[in-house]
């Protein structure tokens, strides 16, 4: 028998949710592309269109390993989004602003 979550949640210690809670963030943070289209509810149909490509070309793009730049920033742009690559180190984090430069001269 299916429940609720807010059921679910209602008996849950306030240690659990937390740890939840935690979990949740940290996946939210790290997307596969589908991942991130289902979630922003679009189908690869409509994303298609926004790029001017057949769907089949989406479902390809979605579950390549490697890819340029460019197609990606084009990819997320479509989904509304803009592209933004970090460099993380121990000592912090810095963004890479070339590709923003290069999108730009297109």
């Amino acid at each position: 028998m299916a429940r609720k979550f807010r059921e679910l949640e209602a008996r849950m210690s306030s240690e659990a949710i937390t740890t939840s809670n935690a979990i949740h963030h940290r996946l939210k943070e790290s997307m596969a592309l589908e991942e991130l289209r289902d979630a922003l509810r679009m189908t690869q149909q409509e994303l298609a269109q926004t790029l001017n490509v057949d769907q089949s070309a989406v479902s390809k793009l979605e579950h390549r390993t490697d890819m340029y730049v460019s197609t990606l920033r084009r990819c997320i742009a479509a989904m509304g989004g803009e592209l933004e690559i970090r460099a993380n180190f121990p000592e912090g984090s810095v963004r890479i602003s070339q590709f923003e430069r290069l999108a730009a001269d297109e």
